[in-house]
């Protein structure tokens, strides 16, 4: 059962084997469908053996950039490069890249052992190194008693570990996974995330990986290309998307749960607070684990307190009627109604333009 799965995670200061990444380079690339455009000028460098992740809502087009890196998308302009060579015009086999796909696409009537190296036998890879690479994945992914297993005999992880033996045996210098963990568990999704990025290290590989989880992006990026309506929102490392991020949109999408985004009158003072300068069209943000009870700071009414454990998340209401998280530790025992104050220390605030949703100096 997928609940019983158990983890095998690899430390990753195991010595890396002979697989090496290569750096992956987008230059415009665009993808139209008429007037409907999934990409629109993209352009972002991945270091060789880097970990970078391509989030972003449905319909963002993080897995049409994906595809258009693997040659199963065509792009309608821009450039695509990998390991210095340009890629654009080559079909998936000679591109140099493998993947993972959110359906494992697993062969049913091949056992493990078969679907592993398919792509093997397809190549014409010799039989001696058909089963030196076989032998490879089984060790890395701890999935030996499996081999003649079919797929309907085995769980969501277990499905997963094939996909990724079948990533590992192709050898390549970059791997492309498109929302590998979206059918598992929660507590299974927790442990691949480990296994997945062991993995990557252990390998040097570079590694494209697609996901609308934030959770995901944060807790195993090296690099995080967040992307909205066919254009990148910011590119940068996890922490700086968290601790500066570039637009309105970044802000609201990362973090659990995330910034406040509250739109400032004229004065620039809203519920007894001094959230930012005078003027027109500003959204001050700040994060709710930012925000502590108590001082005399931001006046609001608790419209429902949810705790989970660790923390409190209290949801409230300001004078105005704009919505406020909180989210404070333990338990905070904050009855519907309650009148309540958050205090905030001023480095914490972040000033958007509301128009444009661009970052602003917050001494602007």
């Amino acid at each position: 059962m997928e609940g019983q799965e158990t983890s095998r995670v690899m430390p990753a200061e195991q010595t890396r084997t002979a697989t090496t990444g290569a750096a992956v380079r987008l230059t415009n690339v665009a993808r139209r469908w008429g007037s409907v455009a999934a990409l629109d000028g993209v352009s972002l460098t991945v270091a060789a053996g880097t970990f970078c992740v391509l989030l972003g809502p449905s319909g963002c087009g993080k897995t049409t950039c994906l595809r258009i890196v693997a040659g199963l998308e065509t792009a309608s302009g821009g450039t695509v490069e990998i390991g210095g060579r340009d890629v654009t015009n080559l079909p998936p086999a000679e591109r140099g890249v493998a993947m993972v796909f959110q359906s494992y696409a697993l062969f049913p009537h091949l056992n493990v052992a078969e679907n592993i190296v398919f792509g093997l036998r397809a190549r014409s890879v010799a039989p001696a190194e058909r089963k030196r690479r076989l032998d490879r994945a089984v060790e890395i992914l701890g999935i030996g008693h499996l081999l003649a297993r079919r797929p309907a005999q085995l769980s969501g992880g277990q499905q997963q570990r094939v996909a990724l033996g079948r990533a590992i045996v192709a050898e390549a210098p970059v791997c492309l996974m498109d929302e590998p963990l979206s059918n598992l568990d929660a507590q299974l999704r927790a442990d691949m995330r480990r296994e997945i990025l062991a993995l990557q290290r252990r390998l040097g590989i570079t590694m494209l990986y697609v996901t609308h989880d934030q959770t995901e992006a944060m807790g195993m990026a090296d690099q995080v290309v967040l992307l909205r309506d066919g254009h990148i929102e910011q590119d940068a490392p996890p922490a700086d998307v968290y601790a500066t991020p570039a637009t309105a949109f970044a802000a609201s999408f990362i973090g659990t749960p995330p910034m406040n985004l509250i739109k400032l009158p004229d004065s620039g003072t809203i519920a007894g607070a001094l959230l930012g300068p005078p003027g027109v069209g500003l959204l001050a943000g700040i994060r709710p684990e930012s925000l502590r009870l108590g001082g005399q700071g931001i006046s609001a009414v608790v419209s429902h307190a949810e705790y989970l454990g660790a923390d409190t998340v209290v949801a409230c209401r300001l004078a105005d009627g704009q919505s406020l998280l909180a989210r404070l530790p333990g338990r905070a025992g904050l009855p519907d109604g309650a009148a309540v104050t958050f205090d905030f220390d001023r480095a914490d605030l972040h000033l958007f333009d509301a128009a444009s949703g661009r970052r602003l100096p917050t001494n602007a």
